[in-house]
């Protein structure tokens, strides 16, 4: 799966701001630190915020954002509204796209890398915190004691990236942190503490690998894993076992799951790019545009370019 890295992200920056590329990336980006920084929504002449030409946008770093108004956070198989106060985790793992109904928002986000928090420096294993499980929606609506905490970290962030201090990287490590464990506090119980178990443990590496296989982004790109034997041969188990399991966990098959999240991929290429339906069945692994057709017809009852025009009214 293909990501947006940083440098892309920058250029949006310079291009919706007019600012130097030089005067927006701190000090020690190319050193042995990862990547740190952090933003604020809603200053004057700027407009930073995801584009809307990139739906459902993958990206090579983490983002963790403060927001302040009405949004809705779309993913490629569901949507969330949020209303004012609302404290969002991204994962490169997992595209979304970011519609703001309000103009005018304010708000703070902070992006990094995954160096930047890698166990040596932090003693954390990010993918391993229920916040950025591949599964796992983050987005959190928030009180206004929240809010106001949340801001305070952030301003401790914008405060420490100007400063001089020999060790601020580690100090804004532990703000980073403390974010993250306001958003776990935020999450159920139930997701803080699951039952993990070996059938769990290979749920969750199943239902990881397949959504790394998404986005596509390009019509070029093509589907790596297509079939159940396809997953249980690069988890390194039978395929009779895998069905077994996700049966147990999920209450469905491997095939089923892999058909629906084909089925999610091909509604988001049907709204959101202008490629045919040629382009579409081949990237999606489809023999020709007749297979592809007879598989979203039974998975969604309807037609793709039925759906297609469907979603332009």
């Amino acid at each position: 799966m293909k990501a947006a890295p940083l440098a892309e992200f920058y250029h949006d920056v310079t291009a919706c701001t007019g600012a130097e590329l030089s005067a927006l990336l701190p000090d020690g980006i190319q050193q042995d630190v990862g990547h740190f920084n952090v933003f604020e929504l809603g200053l004057p002449g700027q407009c930073l915020r995801e584009k809307p030409t990139v739906p459902y946008a993958c990206r090579s770093f983490y983002k963790i954002s403060l927001l302040r108004g009405r949004n809705r956070i779309d993913y490629p198989d569901s949507s969330l509204d949020l209303a004012q106060n609302a404290l969002i985790f991204s994962t490169p793992k997992v595209p979304h796209y970011w519609l703001p109904y309000n103009a005018g928002q304010t708000g703070l986000f902070c992006v990094f890398t995954p160096e930047f928090l890698r166990p040596a420096n932090s003693g954390v294993v990010l993918d391993e915190l229920p916040l950025f499980k591949a599964e796992g929606y983050p987005a959190f609506q928030l009180s206004d004691e929240q809010e106001a905490r949340a801001t305070a970290i952030f301003r401790r962030m914008q405060e420490e990236m100007a400063s001089d201090y020999i060790y601020k990287y580690d100090l804004l490590r532990t703000y980073v942190l403390e974010l993250m464990h306001l958003g776990q506090k935020l999450q159920p119980t139930t997701a803080l503490h699951p039952a993990y178990s070996a059938a769990a443990r290979l749920t969750s590496l199943f239902i990881e690998l397949l959504e790394q296989q998404f986005p596509l982004e390009t019509p070029q790109q093509r589907l790596r894993l297509r079939t159940a034997t396809d997953y249980a041969d690069h988890l390194a188990v039978h395929v009779n076992h895998l069905n077994k399991v996700l049966k147990e966990t999920t209450g469905r098959t491997t095939t089923d799951l892999v058909a629906t999240r084909i089925a999610q991929e091909a509604k988001a290429l049907l709204r959101q790019t202008t490629w045919t339906l040629a382009e579409i069945a081949d990237a999606l692994g489809f023999a020709d545009v007749a297979h592809f057709s007879n598989f979203f017809k039974r998975q969604l009852g309807v037609a793709p370019g039925a759906f297609r025009l469907q979603a332009l009214v």
